[in-house]
């Protein structure tokens, strides 16, 4: 998980997104309260697989991460590639979460 992620309590669960237009706003929100870039997504399924995306005013930068939220890979997507990305298929799957955040402290 990322450093900058935080579990508002131990018991919170997971936002579901479910729609691609939320990742913008859920990124950004992150953003403004971690003060960190990007947000976390996580795939549901067997392997949990985990990517941060950044929003940018020409694009998305996706990560692919780690166990310890360490970047395996990294794309620059243009947002109408971003649509076709396995986030978004994920997304229309309801299968993508991203934890709940908090400002640091």
């Amino acid at each position: 998980m990322q450093t900058h992620v935080s579990n508002s309590g131990k018991d919170a669960p997971p936002l579901n997104v479910r729609a691609p237009e939320d990742i913008e706003f859920l990124v950004k929100e992150s953003e403004m309260l971690t003060g960190k870039p990007g947000r976390m997504f996580v795939i549901a399924g067997a392997d949990r697989l985990s990517y941060r995306v950044q929003w940018h005013p020409m694009g998305v930068k996706v990560e692919r991460l780690d166990a310890h939220g360490q970047a395996l890979s990294s794309e620059h997507l243009l947002p109408r590639e971003f649509l076709d990305h396995s986030v978004i298929e994920a997304l229309h799957a309801g299968q993508l979460f991203t934890p709940l955040v908090r400002r640091p402290g």
